[in-house]
């Protein structure tokens, strides 16, 4: 059974997806923090860099630029960025490259807690790390599948995140 696409998602599914993204940072920069401030302010300060990057080279030429998108960045991103071209967005094929600092937005303090608990154990920074894998997994795949991708008009006319995240049930 095919589902209609949101025009303007309802705001409780933007705020889901923002949630999940401002928690995964949280506790990213909480493990990070067991190393000092600037860690933590470095990690938050790459964070930013990467949701700047997918303003500026996906959500700018989006269907959903400046409406309210499952991930609320529609709205956002008139504030930083003019209208793209929404032709550029379809052009555009998305490689594993591209989802680099995604992942490392999460593999940063896994790998960075994992040298933390091995030199001196905690049960703070397990939770974080476990809470973290948690989300970019199973949290991640939930919002995407149940509560954001299924109704994404965009998808309908053309996503390369889509087509390279969905490649094996094609």
């Amino acid at each position: 059974m095919k589902t209609q696409p949101y025009e303007n998602y309802p705001w409780r599914i933007a705020f889901f997806g923002i949630g999940l993204s401002l928690i995964t940072y949280a506790l990213g920069a909480f493990v990070l923090s067991r190393i000092g401030a600037i860690a933590s302010a470095l990690y938050l300060a790459f964070c930013t860099f990467v949701e700047v990057l997918v303003l500026r080279g996906s959500c700018a030429h989006c269907y959903y630029y400046g409406k309210t998108c499952g991930f609320g960045r529609g709205r956002l991103c008139p504030v930083l960025f003019r209208r793209g071209n929404p032709a550029k967005f379809l052009e555009r094929a998305a490689t594993m490259r591209d989802l680099l600092p995604d992942l490392l937005v999460t593999a940063v303090p896994v790998v960075t807690g994992t040298f933390l608990l091995v030199r001196r154990f905690d049960w703070f920074v397990l939770a974080a790390m476990l809470a973290m894998l948690l989300l970019a997994s199973a949290g991640n795949e939930y919002v995407r599948r149940s509560l954001t991708c299924r109704h994404c008009a965009q998808r309908e006319l053309g996503c390369p995140a889509d087509k390279l995240l969905n490649k094996a049930r094609a």
